[in-house]
Parts: structure tokens; C-alpha cells; sequence
């Protein structure tokens, strides 16, 4: 299982490891000291070059993002690791996209997780939770899903399948426009929809 910083909780792992599960768990500063030692941890060069280590390279949309997983069963050293249930590793993970115009950006985050030295397989699970946040966020900011108010179980659910279909239709449509956001992709077919109609149907 894979949760956000907010569901970053002791009591949480323990049930997770109840029911013979493993979790990686994201870590922020709200867990204090904990993201405090791992972050210091992975800072330092010596120790950073005996983690299991993995590579990953994606082209998309004329970027290029590199995604590093390292991972370490070393925590013998963790103060905190006898308070969080089945803890065996500590995991961090740096992205780098690097586009056609020369920018660059960068993001690092640190993990906790039970798993053993698989680095690949946790990077996997990385992976996986950041691509659903990431689908979650752009329901919200294109469609503003979490505002929805609506009650009836089935009706909410067929419509959350509807924006899902929607926001794949607008990933893929071409409007001729480099690097638009969604959101403005979705109001320019919403401004001249038989223009783009055949784009679509095409898909």
C-alpha cells in the first residue's frame, strides 16, 4: 500500500502489517524529526553510494524525466524505527524533467516502508501512487471534482467514470497549442466543438 504524507501514522502501518501488507509511506515535515533523519541520511554521499539504486528514463511531450530510486535496509540507526510497525527501509527518490527550452526542474522525496531491499519494486510502488495523485489532481483542477455535490452513490460514481474518460480524451487531442494545461485545453473545446470533433472521434 501506498499513502500520501497524510496518511503517514503509526496507527495506520500497524494495521497495514495486520493484514500482512506491506506500505511505503511518503514522509514531510510533518513527521518531524523522522523526515528530518532520513533526509540527513540521504544527504550524505558515503552512505548515498551503499543504497540498492534504480534508474528509470521517460520521454513525453519533448521532456525528458529521469526518476532515481535509491533504498536501504541501514536503520539501525533510526531512533523512531521500533515505533513504526514491520519498518525495514527507508527509500528517496529524485525526479528530474528536463525540457527542449533548457529548463529544468527537480523534486526529491523520502519514503518508509516495510518492503526488503527491492529498490525496483519500490520504485514501482512510487511510481504508481504519485500517477494517481497526479490523476486525482487534474480531476479537481480541471473538472473541480471534490466541489461536486453530488449525493446519489451511483450517479457520483458514473460521473467521476465520465471526467475520467475526459481527462484521457484531453490528454490525447491535439488543439496545436504546445504545452497547454488541461484545464485550458478543456475550455477551448468547449468554445468551438465542432472544430476539434473530428480530432476526437479519430482517437
Amino acid at each position: 500500500m501506498t499513502i500520501d504524507a497524510i496518511g503517514c501514522w503509526k496507527d495506520i502501518a500497524r494495521q497495514i502489517r495486520k493484514k500482512r501488507s506491506d506500505y511505503v509511506l511518503a514522509l514531510k515535515k510533518n513527521r518531524g524529526t523522522l523526515h528530518e533523519d532520513v533526509q540527513r541520511y540521504f544527504s550524505e554521499p558515503a552512505l548515498l553510494e551503499g543504497c540498492a539504486y534504480h534508474k528509470v528514463v521517460d520521454k513525453a511531450r519533448g521532456a525528458a524525466e529521469v526518476r532515481e530510486y535509491r533504498q536501504t535496509r541501514d536503520i539501525g540507526w533510526l531512533a523512531q524505527r521500533k515505533e513504526w510497525a514491520g519498518l525495514s527501509s527507508i527509500v528517496t527518490t529524485g525526479n528530474t524533467i528536463a525540457k527542449k527550452s533548457g529548463e529544468t526542474a527537480s523534486q526529491t522525496r523520502y519514503c518508509i516502508s516495510s518492503l526488503p531491499l527491492e529498490v525496483e519494486r519500490a520504485g514501482r510502488a512510487i511510481r504508481g501512487h504519485w500517477m494517481v495523485e497526479s490523476y486525482h489532481w487534474h480531476l479537481d483542477v480541471t473538472f473541480r471534482e471534490d466541489a461536486n455535490g453530488t449525493l446519489d452513490r451511483a450517479a457520483a460514481c458514473n460521473l467521476n467514470i465520465v471526467r475520467k474518460m475526459a481527462i484521457n480524451t484531453l490528454k490525447l487531442v491535439d488543439v496545436g497549442i504546445a504545452n497547454i494545461s488541461t484545464k485550458n485545453k478543456r475550455l477551448m473545446l468547449c468554445m468551438n466543438f465542432s472544430r476539434y470533433l473530428d480530432a476526437i472521434m479519430a482517437l
